[in-house]
């Protein structure tokens, strides 16, 4: 069930948010995507430990705002590809949650037919191309993508993402130097929650930070605030614009947080409750929305109330047909894998 915050904890406060100049059905709108997201995924662990979805997952609840806000800030052309922490972005990018649900239960009526599971979620019809096991690889595949848009004259741009942990690899920082140098229609976005699996990020980034880093490859630098869904917007739809004149790729360091831990039943004892709990109670992207459109008279409890329930149902009925689809038919199983299909006796 979604946890919405209150109003605020003790004397701390929501930090504000800017919302001027946006349609505020634009807004609301965001606010119940991030609503089902934070439904969605609240969702998971349980039916993960208890056998439902086998494996395990990386959850992005508190993480909302960076993918709502990119998904607004681009055109449905557009391509994006992530890393293994991917669900936010799939839904945002219009994956169905019943598709996406039902892949995650390994079952015939997923996105990929079962077979990929919760880091290898992909559906080229929204121009999602997908999460990624390898770390950094999400942008490499963008980057690639975004090369092929400008051969053929389209008007279509690439969304790369990687997380703080990708930012100290080699091949990420590849792919931006030759989306720099041949000035690919590419929104680099670094999605830094602050931990690279247990280990605080700072302790492994050398430069001063992620944005510095990625200064000294000649391309517009931008360090977001990614609880903030209309700065993740605004700077998503600039980055946009720029690619669609030819001017190449801008990159986005998006600084967000994960409330829960890198991963299924993780044992979280790398940092305090109270760190957890200052993100929760003052910069919770659901609760900064919600109390901006309220203050511009945009928003009431009662209709907050029922986008909440709206989400509910949704996620109900997703786990509902993920529960009651087939298992994908053994005989598929090397179905987009090989080229080769099972079942063809000894034909050459």
């Amino acid at each position: 069930m979604t946890e919405v915050p209150t109003a605020g904890v003790g004397a701390r406060q929501f930090l504000p948010i800017d919302i001027s100049g946006v349609d505020p059905e634009r807004l609301i709108l965001w606010l119940g995507e991030m609503l089902l997201i934070r439904e969605f995924e609240s969702r998971l662990d349980g039916l993960s430990m208890s056998g439902k979805i086998p494996g395990g997952l990386h959850l992005s609840i508190g993480q909302e705002a960076v993918a709502v806000g990119i998904a607004a800030g681009i055109q449905p052309q557009d391509l994006l590809a992530c890393s293994h922490r991917s669900h936010h972005h799939a839904l945002a990018k219009g994956l169905a949650p019943r598709s996406l649900m039902a892949e995650l239960f390994g079952k015939a009526t997923g996105c990929r037919g079962g077979r990929g599971g919760s880091m290898h979620l992909a559906d080229a019809s929204v121009g999602f191309l997908g999460g990624n096991g390898i770390v950094g690889a999400g942008l490499g595949i963008a980057m690639g993508a975004s090369l092929a848009s400008k051969m053929r004259g389209m008007d279509q741009v690439g969304v790369g993402l990687f997380g703080d942990g990708g930012a100290n690899t080699g091949r990420t920082w590849e792919f931006v130097n030759i989306a720099s140098v041949w000035k690919l229609p590419l929104i680099i976005v670094c999605e830094n929650n602050m931990y690279a699996v247990e280990t605080p990020s700072e302790r492994l980034t050398g430069g001063g930070s992620v944005s510095r880093r990625a200064e000294g490859f000649g391309l517009p630098v931008h360090t977001v605030d990614g609880q903030d869904v209309v700065s993740m917007y605004r700077a998503t739809t600039a980055a946009r614009d720029r690619a669609a004149r030819g001017d190449g790729p801008t990159f986005i360091e998006a600084r967000t947080y994960r409330y829960e831990g890198h991963s299924t039943g993780q044992i979280i004892n790398y940092r305090t409750t109270e760190e957890v709990d200052e993100w929760r109670s003052t910069r919770d992207p659901i609760q900064r929305l919600r109390i901006a459109l309220q203050a511009a008279g945009r928003l009431d409890d009662e209709v907050f109330d029922e986008m909440v329930l709206r989400a509910r149902a949704t996620v109900q009925d997703a786990v509902a047909f993920a529960d009651e689809s087939p298992l994908p038919d053994p005989i598929s199983a090397t179905r987009d894998v090989t080229g080769l299909e099972l079942g063809l006796g000894n034909a050459r």
